[in-house]
């Protein structure tokens, strides 16, 4: 049983008001000077802030006083038409129609018109399941075209009373005609010097992936090239992020086909020096690629350790010359579920020890 609550844009002003309050929850919601609706939900261990009419990112989270987001030059969320322009969040949506790093032959913006698309609704909804408490943003965008792409989509971002998030995003084709589809769940991580990455794929050339194209908005360097070619042989080199000055310019790797557990879900894991991690899991039955962007530069630092996606980030014309576009038939539907967030020293310990069993059953 749950109760919905329009967010229409009008509710949110200058000051902060409480939108709904719970045992479980407090809503806060608020308009910045920049003029970007904010919420905010706070719960017994943390706050995360969220952006219900900017592609429902979400902005920031904090668990057991651990800050999960990326460092960045973006103090606050700016107003902005591509992801570029207010790249500083936790989490957003990538794609819908276009998706990755845009190449030559591209005019589609960096990760698509999905991450910054202006809502049409926004809503919460807050409730009761088989799996507790919970308070849910959601809404839609109509993304229509004369003669062109007509879809809606859905997105949703549901907090319990624990430490993790479940950001989903569903999206129908409205159209009388098939369109491409591609979507990435991007959630970008703070840098962890000192982090291990565990992942459910061994460390392996044929499996983990380095990137060996250069994207436009990268300059490379000697020692930026040699790093390529050492983690092309040695990708385990990459496991473990204990020299920063590496990790800049950023690099990318592809894990290819991990291993998914019993109830079809695949898990990655960094885990902290200080013993507890952050942990993403996702289903490889819809989200069938998986990325990895590392970063650690002077204006942005970055351990976007698992990025579960339908494609590679390489833009449309690589994709598809790839065979890695997804065709949404008229009047269908797609759907696309991920869960991340901040994982105890136990909880940590117990995920490792589950990973690396995933892996070593391939063996087996």
């Amino acid at each position: 049983m749950s109760v919905i609550i329009p967010l229409p844009r009008e509710r949110f002003g200058l000051a902060p008001t409480v939108l709904a309050k719970t045992d479980a929850f407090s809503v806060t919601g608020w308009r910045t000077g920049l003029g970007i609706e904010m919420l905010a939900v706070e719960t017994p261990r943390g706050r995360v802030e969220m952006l219900p009419y900017m592609g429902q990112m979400l902005w920031d989270a904090v668990f057991d006083g651990v800050r999960l987001t990326m460092d960045s030059a973006f103090c606050e969320p700016r107003p902005a038409q591509v992801i570029v322009e207010t790249y500083g969040c936790l989490a957003y949506h990538s794609g819908l129609l276009r998706n990755g790093c845009p190449g030559p032959q591209d005019d589609h913006p960096l990760h698509g018109e999905m991450a910054c698309a202006t809502m049409d609704t926004a809503y919460l909804e807050i409730g009761e399941d088989g799996q507790g408490a919970f308070v849910r943003l959601g809404g839609h965008v109509d993304y229509i075209r004369g003669f062109g792409p007509h879809y809606r989509a859905m997105p949703s971002i549901t907090l319990r009373e624990g430490t993790l998030i479940e950001m989903a995003m569903t999206v129908e084709n409205r159209s009388a005609l098939p369109m491409d589809l591609m979507y990435m769940c991007h959630v970008n991580f703070a840098f962890v010097q000192g982090g291990r990455i565990h992942q459910a794929a061994p460390f392996t050339p044929e499996r983990t992936r380095v990137r060996r194209e250069v994207p436009a908005h990268v300059q490379p360097t000697q020692a930026y090239t040699d790093f390529i070619e050492r983690l092309a042989k040695t990708p385990q080199d990459s496991a473990v992020l204990d020299h920063p000055e590496q990790w800049h310019p950023e690099q990318v790797l592809y894990i290819e086909n991990p291993r998914a557990d019993a109830q079809g879900e695949s898990h990655a894991l960094l885990e902290r020096p200080q013993g507890d991690g952050f942990v993403m899991s996702w289903r490889p039955d819809q989200l069938d690629h998986l990325a990895r962007w590392i970063l650690a530069g002077e204006d942005a630092s970055v351990a976007a350790f698992a990025l579960p996606s339908t494609c590679e980030p390489e833009g449309y014309t690589a994709e598809k010359a790839k065979g890695n576009l997804r065709s949404l038939g008229a009047g269908e539907t797609a759907r696309f579920a991920t869960r991340f967030g901040y994982v105890t020293a136990a909880q940590t310990a117990a995920l490792a020890r589950k990973i690396s069993e995933m892996t070593e059953s391939e063996n087996v």
